[in-house]
């Protein structure tokens, strides 16, 4: 059943733009599909039995949502931890075979090369180092440290190495991994019955490889435990010449959780940040995805779009292939102006809470602490006005789902990391802080009364 891979990926490209990249990256990534039984249970297997409750308490029904889009509105989810995976295995015979279910296993994604880079302004430097730690692995540049905001084009940066490599030096070892997999198998070694020879597997496993990738970087456990190994598995790579790249959302110094000593260790490379993409680099962006997916769509549409959507590729392509779906649909050949405007008529009123808009939003915080517009909008720093003004980006991100860049100029042309750094820690408040969560709870309330 070939067919149920490339529904799968379907499945994941599906959830990574209808959920955060938090969420994304963390629990839906990480799955992969055991079977796909005859009576249509799509039977998928998590890194550990955290992850599966996860899953089944918090994004069960988008899960189960994105599944009858793509399988079919009949299919039926089965999530299990790996205890469970085994039993399953050990009792049934999947219909899937191990080519059928590989690409779910961090195979590289033959779509994302050097040659399906757009290359631009924003992002030369970078790709320039991508393809010279590929073209000659622990000889130049090692470790190469790439980071970026959402969507810019790191996993595809990752993937062209690592499709590189695989194709020119066939012989060599290459392991892809996101710090989430690292860190879970990290810990399943150590919760082993047979721990010592756990720990040899675990080892072997990433220290018996000429190129370790790893992305998400940022997402490292405080746990002294978990970076120790990293920092072993590290040092073990780097003196007998093996490359190493890691990806992150932020530079090193910006990566809280991250020791000291692995901080220096990640700045003994090259560090290389992918910028925003300017205007014609987004509408190169665009016309290589119709290139490469076969998409008729008009110049004045095109441009549209680059113009709309600013900060984000993954949101930008997003949008594209939606257009011409939707063109598609009515029986149009080619996708136009008129497409495009409605296509984003229903984007910006998806999850627009009570109809309101960002200036809405900024005035009721506004209310609520008694601060005025200026001050949020503007530079003063005090407590008084920091922690209202991270409670509106994080709100209008939320409610709005503006692009990170067109938040930034709401409030006073703040650039994109300041915008993605408030926004990141109220969401991280929102789990634990009962006093945040009352914060937006009510002025959601004075949104939706008002």
């Amino acid at each position: 059943m070939q067919e149920v891979n490339k529904l799968w990926q379907q499945l994941l490209e599906k959830l990574e733009l209808s959920v955060s990249n938090v969420s994304f990256v963390m629990w839906f990534k990480p799955l992969k599909v055991v079977d796909f039984t005859e009576n249509k249970t799509l039977v998928l297997s998590t890194k550990s039995s955290f992850a599966k409750n996860q899953i089944l308490k918090n994004y069960f029904d988008k899960l189960k949502s994105v599944a009858g889009e793509i399988f079919g509105e009949d299919v039926e989810i089965d999530v299990l931890d790996p205890n469970e995976e085994k039993d399953y295995l050990s009792k049934n015979k999947p219909n899937l075979s191990k080519n059928d279910v590989e690409p779910a296993r961090n195979v590289f994604n033959p779509k994302y090369t050097f040659g399906n880079f757009v290359v631009g302004k924003c992002n030369q430097t970078v790709y320039a180092a991508a393809r010279a730690v590929a073209e000659n692995p622990g000889k130049n540049f090692n470790p190469l440290f790439i980071y970026g905001g959402v969507g810019l084009g790191k996993t595809h940066l990752l993937h062209a190495i690592g499709n590189y490599v695989r194709e020119t030096y066939p012989k060599m070892k290459v392991k892809y991994v996101t710090c989430e997999q690292f860190t879970n198998d990290y810990i399943e070694s150590l919760g082993s019955s047979i721990k010592n020879k756990t720990n040899s597997e675990f080892r072997e496993k990433y220290r018996n490889v000429d190129v370790l990738i790893v992305d998400d970087i940022q997402f490292i456990s405080k746990k002294t435990s978990t970076q120790e190994e990293f920092f072993h598995t590290f040092n073990d790579l780097h003196q007998f010449g093996k490359q190493i790249i890691i990806a992150s959302d932020r530079p090193p110094k910006e990566i809280e959780t991250l020791e000291e000593r692995l901080r220096s260790r990640f700045t003994m490379g090259l560090i290389q940040d992918l910028q925003t993409p300017d205007f014609e680099t987004r509408v190169a962006i665009l016309r290589k995805k119709c290139q490469l997916e076969k998409y008729s769509i008009n110049d004045d549409a095109l441009n549209y779009i680059a113009e709309k959507i600013d900060s984000n590729v993954r949101e930008l392509e997003g949008m594209l292939s939606k257009v011409c779906f939707l063109s598609n649909l009515i029986g149009k050949s080619s996708a136009d102006l008129n497409d495009v405007k409605e296509a984003f008529s229903d984007k910006y009123d998806e999850k627009n809470e009570g109809g309101s808009n960002a200036d809405q939003i900024i005035q009721a915080v506004c209310n609520y602490f008694d601060i005025t517009k200026d001050d949020i909008t503007g530079k003063k720093k005090s407590k008084e006005i920091v922690e209202p003004r991270m409670i509106a980006i994080y709100m209008i991100s939320e409610m709005l789902e503006l692009p990170l860049v067109t938040i930034g100029k709401i409030f006073g042309g703040r650039d994109h990391t300041t915008i993605m750094h408030a926004r990141d820690k109220i969401t991280a408040e929102m789990k634990t802080n009962r006093k945040t969560q009352t914060f937006v709870n009510e002025i959601k309330k004075m949104l939706k009364s008002g």
